[in-house]
């Protein structure tokens, strides 16, 4: 029996910011962001919304049929809103989820995902009839005027893993490395992330070998085995460094049509930490113009810190039946392009930290969105 995705979608604020607007501001050219960064827009996060919002938003449609037999659910992020209960806990209530659900949260950088996504296919083998929802939500910050701040964004993916999945059959062999490093952190008194760029594009790298070195080894799968390959992306110039690294080791020539349909909207969002890689999934499936059914996928994750992995997955057959298309490119379409002024008031809110009561202005359309706090309690609703 096979284990792996049955459904994905994704949801992004409805507000973004041009890079060349981004740069005329900043003075810079506009070739630095785009060329170079290989990022358009980022989504950015309104007063209204956080990741409790935005999960619940990209869940709420893939629920609706497999509530009753959704019994695990894991939450994904490195923007979490508590210091002990779990975000995915405000997404149980909002959805409705069955009572008897386990919820827990994850963190690692944006590795965190990857790793719900092999502890779900390890307790679907023990309990095959359930279902497990798996949602990695964050906002990517860096700061106004920094050298990370065009790499900024947010969103969520949520997925719901099954036993004979619609989607993607996850293979049992991955190559993992981890190691103590300090390229990228986010001390608890700070709501902006610190990282060394150059360091961690290198570790990305070097973590990248090891794990494709670790997997080839346990899996006896080479380069060639493998049709399309979707990578972890801060941006999307770093998932082409990264299969031209790959490339270079496995002595073939470089492709870019075997990863270029997965940074397609990856380059309208911005960063998404956790979510990133599987919102390259959900772009590779939806805009290929090959039929993939069988073709096996190749999946390069990485959390800075560090912890990386490199796995794999098989595309099911009649999986476009299962996308969620329409939805996305109506979702990015949508969107409000934001002036600066705009943007910096956005990124410069904050919300209360005296446990003050406090009413959020209406900004987002929902259906979920932050309402305010109340004797320092977080509160959602439509």
């Amino acid at each position: 029996m096979n284990f792996g995705i049955d459904a994905v979608r994704f949801y992004t604020p409805g507000f973004s910011l041009d890079h060349s607007l981004l740069a005329a501001h900043r003075q810079i050219d506009p070739e630095k962001f785009i060329v170079g960064l290989g990022q358009t827009q980022m989504s950015i996060l309104p007063p209204d919304e956080d990741i409790v919002s935005m999960a619940a938003n990209a869940a709420a449609p893939l629920v609706k049929e497999a509530k009753d037999s959704i019994r695990l659910f894991l939450f994904a992020t490195e923007s979490g809103v508590d210091q002990s209960k779990a975000a995915g806990l405000w997404v149980h209530h909002l959805l409705g989820l069955n009572p008897s659900c386990r919820v827990v949260e994850l963190k690692q950088a944006c590795y965190s995902a990857t790793c719900a996504l092999h502890l779900a296919t390890s307790y679907l083998h023990t309990h095959p009839s359930e279902k497990v929802l798996l949602i990695a939500s964050d906002e990517a910050r860096y700061g106004l005027n920094t050298p990370g701040e065009p790499t900024q964004g947010c969103g969520a993916v949520a997925m719901v893993l099954s036993a004979s999945p619609r989607l993607l059959s996850i293979e049992p062999h991955q190559g993992v490395f981890a190691e103590h490093t300090m390229d990228f952190f986010r001390p608890n008194y700070m709501r902006e992330a610190i990282v060394d760029g150059k360091f961690s594009t290198k570790l990305y790298l070097q973590t990248l070998s090891h794990c494709w070195q670790e997997y080839v080894k346990l899996s006896s799968l080479q380069f060639s085995d493998h049709s399309r390959f979707c990578y972890h992306l801060p941006f999307t110039k770093m998932a082409e460094k990264a299969h031209e690294r790959l490339c270079r080791i496995a002595q073939v020539p470089f492709d870019p049509h075997q990863i270029e349909s997965s940074l397609i909207y990856s380059r309208l969002t911005g960063n998404v930490y956790a979510a990133a890689l599987y919102v390259g999934l959900s772009s590779l499936l939806e805009n290929e113009e090959q039929d993939l059914t069988g073709k096996r996928i190749g999946f390069f994750s990485y959390g800075s810190g560090c912890v990386g992995e490199f796995f794999s997955g098989i595309v099911q057959q009649g999986y476009r039946r299962a996308l969620y298309a329409l939805d996305h490119k109506e979702l990015l379409k949508s969107r409000k392009s934001l002036n600066y002024e705009e943007y910096a008031s956005f990124f410069s809110h904050r919300l209360p930290e005296d446990g003050s009561e406090y009413t959020t202005p209406v900004i987002s359309k929902g259906p979920f969105r932050l309402l305010g706090i109340k004797n320092h309690e977080r509160l959602y609703g439509p």
